[in-house]
């Protein structure tokens, strides 16, 4: 097997949020067994869930960085920049419901949160539209 050190290196990550993704899924499993309504804190299972969906979209980046036609760096730079929201967006989710501290990040949210989604917005789609383009530069492009 001959993978650029980004794709594999991208492909390891989707292979680390999916094995924490499972490992959510015993703490949301663990919950529901637990509580009174059989249900885990609704941030247990955003997390649960966010980190599956994530790791799916993890390889997806994989693909595109795989066939992107841009150089090494800045295909790893990129993808870099989606994984590290994703999974900051996912230990978000896992710090409320461990604290079980709100079930709506967004109802009084803390100082910064309008700035740190602004900045996951650009960085996700900004890192995904780097590796799109270098795709359709290596697909269609001269």
């Amino acid at each position: 097997m001959v993978l650029g050190v980004d794709t594999a290196l991208t492909l390891t990550a989707a292979g680390a949020v999916f094995l924490l993704a499972l490992g959510l899924g015993v703490w949301k499993y663990r919950q529901m067994a637990t509580s009174d309504d059989h249900l885990a804190h609704p941030y247990v299972d955003i997390a649960h869930r966010s980190a599956l969906m994530y790791s799916f979209a993890t390889l997806l980046v994989a693909v595109f960085v795989e066939l992107s036609a841009w150089p090494t760096a800045v295909n790893l730079a990129a993808a870099a920049v989606i994984v590290v929201f994703f999974v900051g967006a996912i230990a978000s989710y896992v710090v409320h419901g461990a604290l079980r501290d709100t079930t709506n990040q967004f109802a009084h949210p803390v100082r910064g949160t309008g700035l740190a989604m602004a900045a996951l917005i650009v960085g996700e789609m900004g890192g995904f539209a780097v590796l799109f383009a270098g795709f359709l530069r290596g697909a269609f492009g001269s």
